[in-house]
């Protein structure tokens, strides 16, 4: 039997309405519009379309989009110096830099310039830090929109063996740290990993968020299992996961697609975040 397909895109819709009447109830209740700064340095056409689509969602559930788009060629100072004063603006309640940076410039030093408060990415060591003490902040957009759809399709957590496949900051170990704290018991796997498949078929839950394309097939699925796939790899035949779909699907109870499952969340979790910052900061102020 096929599994079923978990849908990213109506999610990540529903997702945005409730930001969207939330927004209208915080600005009833302030008086103010939350807004989100972007910043994109260069011209890299994917980037372009990724910045456009978070500016345009920004709006159209009522906050404000500010943007900077520095040439190129812009020195790490001056960058440093516009992270910094959007950081001190207090019409921005959220700042995205849109990775990756032209390669003379310090991703991690950026990064780091930002106001932990306003990092809506949840990237910076402060928030990550917040993640791993168990304690309350802005989490890193794609595993909250993981989060987001096991919570969507009713996933029971507590108890489960969760396996996460990939390690980086971006994903692999915020989302492990996010299925910890829901109770699940869970394994990070590596490029170091032996057995991969084996590890993996004991997952009632399979994240994968390694970018291999079609790295796991379905002996490395559980029958029954849920697998949600972070990958987003671009061949000459079009998008792929990290887990080869058809093979998959014929194992899981429920996967979901590339394109159209995680994708779609991860905006509609930077719009969920940035008010959640406009609302700290205006407890705190």
């Amino acid at each position: 039997m096929a599994a079923r397909v978990i849908d990213g895109k109506a999610v990540a819709a529903a997702v945005r309405e409730r930001v969207k009447v939330d927004v209208a109830a915080y600005k009833e209740e302030t008086g103010r519009t939350p807004g989100l700064a972007t910043v994109l340095v260069g011209d890299d056409p994917a980037s372009e379309i990724y910045v456009s689509n978070k500016r345009r969602t920004t709006e159209e559930v009522g906050m404000r989009s500010i943007h900077h788009g520095p040439e190129a060629s812009i020195r790490e100072e001056e960058l440093l110096d516009l992270v910094r004063e959007l950081g001190e603006d207090d019409d921005v309640d959220g700042i995205l830099v849109q990775l990756p940076l032209p390669a003379h410039l310090d991703s991690d030093a950026v990064v780091q310039a930002l106001n932990p408060e306003k990092d809506v990415d949840g990237l910076t060591p402060y928030n990550a830090g917040l993640l791993a003490h168990g304690t309350p902040g802005l989490v890193p957009c794609t595993p909250a929109g993981v989060m987001e759809l096991l919570a969507h399709e009713g996933v029971e957590l507590e108890g489960a063996e969760a396996v996460v496949v990939g390690r980086s900051k971006l994903v692999g170990v915020p989302v492990a740290r996010l299925l910890l704290q829901a109770n699940a018991t869970v394994t990070i796997c590596h490029s170091r990993t032996r057995d991969l498949d084996e590890t993996c078929r004991r997952a009632d839950v399979l994240i994968a968020a390694v970018g291999v394309p079609r790295l796991l097939g379905a002996e490395a699925v559980k029958p029954g299992a849920v697998v949600i796939d972070v990958g987003m790899n671009r061949l000459e035949d079009g998008l792929a996961g990290d887990v080869d779909y058809d093979a998959a699907a014929e194992v899981a109870a429920a996967i979901t697609p590339v394109p159209g499952g995680v994708g779609p969340m991860t905006i509609a979790m930077l719009l969920s975040n940035t008010l959640q910052a406009a609302r700290i900061r205006t407890t705190s102020g």
